[in-house]
């Protein structure tokens, strides 16, 4: 029977950088997917924010043109607010093509990768397939999504609040238009949240989120509603692709580590609870998980799992929590109107810039953690 040091069950952005950063440590690792391809069951958007792009190494050509401007609108449509920066917010990226640039990384590093490998359970070490012989694992780590099956296994916290999200994805003629990310806040297609529409340069992305129990006719109809006179959207130049799944937005888990496993990406509830947005809390948090994985892996000393804390991570989102709890109250027209009509003042303008073009993020990883990964010491 193999033996891994670790294995990843997710091959998304959070399981394949972690799987990268473990193999580069020299730790053997497995990453399994039931994925046949990497470009079926995409559930984002793709939209990397600023801090992301400064801090991370991502494919250049794999990113669309910078985005500056964000255009909030009432349930009316009428006289959005837009808010500017004086530097690129935003770039949305052709997500198929990350995940295999992100596959390609790992596997140069030394991890396998493979699809179309269902997790079935594990049980004090031994992993079961459906696709695969089982194997023993040392340590597993999930990133199999917010319904994770590994954190149930491992006794870990599992995601109870979601938005569910769909969006359509198009093709449009080169030039078609204009970078903007637009955002409708309008609780009769998206409780809870937005309505959106952006683009990569060569994409659309139309979308609606919500509470599911606040969708009475439906998420698909509400979607085909919204997108047939949405703001910024423009006309199809190819296929139509539609997207879509659960968004956790109760925060980060609290219990997220055991001397079995541990938690990563929308497994974890690495989304923010306010814009939902989860590309730049999954890479932060594989940093941490690979560094708390390998320290512990490298001395057996469970301690080490405490700085994979939960709380602690939870205690730098305690506004955005509270504004999601805001949010959510939002449920009629006149309220939705009353909010924007609020964001139009100095101190509103302010609020939206800081939550849209902040810097907030996860923790950076302490280094005498990242030493403890490598087998370094300090001096």
């Amino acid at each position: 029977m193999r033996t891994v040091d670790v294995l990843v069950v997710g091959a998304g952005l959070a399981g394949l950088r972690t799987a990268l950063l473990l193999a580069r440590r020299e730790l053997n690792v497995m990453v399994v997917d039931r994925r046949r391809s990497l470009s079926a069951g995409i559930r984002t958007t793709g939209i990397f924010v600023r801090r992301t792009l400064d801090d991370f190494d991502l494919p250049e050509h794999l990113l669309g043109p910078g985005i500056r401007d964000v255009l909030l609108y009432p349930p009316s449509r009428r006289a959005p607010i837009r808010l500017t920066s004086d530097r690129d917010e935003y770039r949305v990226a052709d997500m198929a093509a990350v995940y295999e640039h992100a596959r390609h990384e790992a596997e140069s590093a030394g991890a396998r990768v493979l699809l179309g490998v269902r997790y079935v359970g594990a049980s004090n070490g031994f992993v079961r397939f459906a696709g695969a012989e089982p194997v023993t694992a040392r340590f597993v780590i999930g990133a199999d999504g917010p319904r994770s099956r590994v954190a149930r296994d491992l006794g870990l916290d599992v995601n109870r609040r979601f938005l569910v999200g769909a969006e359509i994805v198009h093709a449009i003629e080169s030039g078609a238009s204009v970078p903007a990310f637009h955002c409708v806040l309008d609780p009769r297609v998206a409780p809870g949240y937005l309505g959106w529409v952006i683009d990569d340069g060569r994409h659309a992305h139309v979308g609606v989120a919500g509470y599911p129990n606040a969708m009475r006719t439906g998420l698909r109809h509400l979607l085909d509603a919204f997108a047939a006179d949405a703001p910024g959207r423009v006309t199809p130049a190819g296929p139509v692709e539609r997207r879509g799944g659960p968004i956790p937005v109760g925060g980060v888990l609290r219990r997220l580590a055991s001397p079995a496993g541990l938690l990563v990406g929308d497994a974890a509830g690495a989304v923010s609870p306010l814009t939902a947005g989860g590309l730049d809390p999954c890479l932060r948090m594989s940093e941490l998980a690979a560094a708390v994985t390998a320290g512990y892996l490298r001395t057996g000393d469970q301690r080490l799992l405490s700085r994979y804390d939960g709380n602690t991570l939870r205690a730098k989102f305690r506004g955005r929590l509270w504004l999601r709890r805001v949010f959510a109250g939002i449920r009629s027209p006149a309220a939705a109107e009353a909010a924007v009509t609020v964001l139009r003042g100095r101190a509103g303008r302010a609020l939206a810039a800081r939550v849209l073009f902040g810097d907030g993020s996860f923790p950076e990883v302490d280094p005498r953690l990242a030493d403890l990964a490598t087998g370094h010491r300090r001096r």
